[in-house]
């Protein structure tokens, strides 16, 4: 049987952690700038505009909070890695992703979106590393997952899951715009929202 579309609504943005408000167990969803973490999240909930979506990288500026029916909530962070941002403004994205992912007592997972089709970037690389160090609970999902070819696909996932360090089978593939994916990543973020 296919799982519902979570069911959430927009709460609230901040700047920093401190700012949001207690809805129990959070999800957190990172990733480089045009990863497709807005598309993803709307996919999840079967919303074409509930986080707001743009063609231009960058621009989730603030951390959004959406609560979650059942409890709980999903929290969609500002991409990280797009240089058309002033420097002063990623330099403040920097203290608010990190600020949150190492003091909100409520965070239970981060969901860490890698580009399937092109794979970790450095950037990546260096999130993983870090949320390695400070211990954070953290799972990889290759997103864009139709735009690898067939042929491609196979090797393209071993190189993926060298790159971020992990076995092939640690990491959730998905496509937001084909819905491949989409339910497993939906049945594993109310297994944390509901813990």
């Amino acid at each position: 049987m296919a799982s519902k579309p979570l069911q959430l609504k927009f709460v609230q943005s901040a700047t920093r952690a401190h700012q949001l408000p207690e809805l129990g167990p959070e999800v957190a969803f990172v990733g480089r700038s045009n990863v497709g973490k807005s598309s993803l999240i709307n996919a999840l909930a079967n919303q074409r505009q509930l986080a707001r979506v743009s063609n231009t990288p960058g621009r989730t500026q603030l951390i959004n909070v959406f609560s979650h029916v059942a409890g709980g909530a999903v929290v969609d962070l500002p991409g990280y890695g797009y240089a058309r941002v002033p420097g002063h403004i990623r330099g403040d994205w920097s203290s608010m992703i990190e600020g949150y992912l190492l003091e909100r007592e409520e965070l239970v997972m981060v969901l860490v979106l890698v580009d399937g089709e092109i794979g970790p970037t450095q950037l990546d690389v260096q999130m993983l590393e870090w949320l390695r160090y400070n211990d954070v609970p953290h799972t990889v999902v290759a997103t864009k997952s139709d735009k690898v070819k067939s042929a491609k696909r196979q090797r393209r996932k071993r190189d993926l899951a060298e790159g971020c360090m992990l076995e092939q089978g640690d990491i959730v593939w998905v496509s937001a715009s084909k819905n491949v994916g989409v339910e497993r990543l939906r049945d594993l973020v109310i297994s944390h929202l509901t813990t």
